[in-house]
Formats: C-alpha cells, structure tokens, sequence
C-alpha cells in the first residue's frame, strides 16, 4: 500500500483550512509580540481585563473559523448531492437497461412463436385451398399443382397457398364469401385462421411500442389473407360464430 508523503497529504487539506491555520498562527504571533513590546504585564490585570481582553483577541478568529466551517460544510452537502445525483442516473439507467432486455428477450420469444404460428396459417391455407379448389370443387386447380404447392409448403414456404389463393380467386371476386365461407369445413378454417391470426397481432403488440413488428406481421401475404376474410365474411357466417371475434387488423393492434 501507497505511503503518503508529508506534501501529498498537504494536498489533500482543503485550501479554507490552510488559509485559516495561516491566519491563526500569524494572529497569535503577532499578539505575543505585541504584549511583548508592551511595557504593561499580563500579571498587573485584573482577572476580567484579561478574560475581556482574550475574548477580544480570539473573537476574529472564532468567527472566521465558523464562516470557514461553514464553506466546508456547503462543499460537502454539494459533494453529496452530487453522489445522490450520479446514484440516481446510474439506478435510471440500469433500470432502462432492464426495462430493454426484458422487450428484447419477448420479442425473440415472439420470433420463435411467430414461426411455429406461421406454419399452422400455412397448414390452414393448404386445407382451405384444397377445400375451394380440389376435387370437391371439380379440380379447379389440379392435383399436380396441389402436390407442388404441398412440397413448397414443407420445405418452408408457409405462404405459398396465401399467394395461390390471391391469383386463383382473381376471377372469383364476386364469389370470395363462397370460396372462404361456401361450405361448412371452409367457414371452420377461416374462422380458425382469423382466430389463429389476431393472437398473433396481440402478441406483437404486447412486444412492440413502436408499431414495428406488428407492421411486419399485418404486411405479409397472411394479413391481407386475414383482412380479405374480414371484408368477404357473409352474414349468415358472421352470425354463426357463437364468440365474438377480434377487430380486423388495422384495429387488433390497438388492443
């Protein structure tokens, strides 16, 4: 361990004191030769001359010594403070810090659900694809193409039924509702995809302030799937539903 050297604790004296013990040495010295070129004796004064007399003498110095106390004492509450201060912006930061990690870790979470999610939208656009436009339907679209679309989907393509299904009801548009609510089977997945879908979005939001991942799970083919399913939803569909179902997109992010 460092030993301090006579000048460096110096150093460490606050400049009030220095200044003051300066003062007060020279303050006695020069009372000791004042009564020194006295020709008057301590010892020919009364008793109250000389307690009246040194409380003159030492007055100036009590009262500097006071004021000087008093700078040292403002210094440290200043010193203080400002420990209080850089405390406190330390503990805002550590706890922005956390407040970061925690939305960074539900937002990989969301990530790795919203893949697995995105695999079951798949699988329901492949059942509701073949259900409008495979053999039910008079083979529409053709078993070959089917069997393509199928071998997309499992080497991961999970919207390549969502962009089939865009190009095919093209010529359907005025038959959309029957495409995605024609049948019974039909209404069960679009109701589960639409279900499927906002659990989705509400789980985005519950990871995202900014609106940025909920904008890039609504502008995907699955969400303008989900809103041409609100828009196309008939009547008697709609009121088939025995629960309530979630807002369309642009208003299941709010919640």
């Amino acid at each position: 361990m460092h030993k301090l050297t006579l000048f460096e604790r110096l150093k460490l004296i606050d400049w009030r004191v220095m200044l003051g013990a300066v003062v007060t040495l020279g303050w006695i010295a020069g009372g000791l030769i004042y009564f020194h070129l006295q020709p008057a004796n301590l010892r020919d004064l009364h008793i109250d001359e000389i307690g009246g007399f040194l409380e003159g003498a030492f007055a100036p110095l009590a009262f500097m010594w006071l004021v000087i106390g008093m700078f040292i004492q403002q210094k440290e509450l200043a010193d203080n403070t400002e420990v209080m201060r850089q405390s406190m912006l330390q503990a805002q930061q550590q706890a922005e810090a956390m407040a970061a990690m925690e939305i960074n870790a539900r937002q990989e979470a969301f990530f790795k659900i919203a893949d697995n999610v995105k695999k079951q939208l798949g699988m329901i656009n492949a059942m509701q694809f073949i259900s409008a436009f495979g053999s039910s339907e008079g083979n529409i679209v053709t078993d070959e193409r089917i069997g393509e679309l199928l071998h997309a989907l499992s080497t991961g393509d999970n919207e390549v039924f969502v962009r089939e299904f865009i190009s095919n009801t093209m010529p359907l548009r005025d038959r959309r509702a029957h495409v995605f609510y024609g049948t019974e089977i039909r209404r069960k997945h679009s109701m589960n995809f639409r279900q499927t879908f906002e659990r989705l979005l509400a789980l985005a939001a519950r990871c995202d302030d900014d609106g940025l991942i909920s904008g890039t799970v609504t502008n995907t083919g699955f969400g303008l799937f989900y809103n041409s399913l609100i828009q196309h939803e008939p009547a008697v569909a709609a009121a088939a539903v025995k629960e309530p179902m979630e807002q369309p997109v642009n208003q299941a992010i709010g919640r």
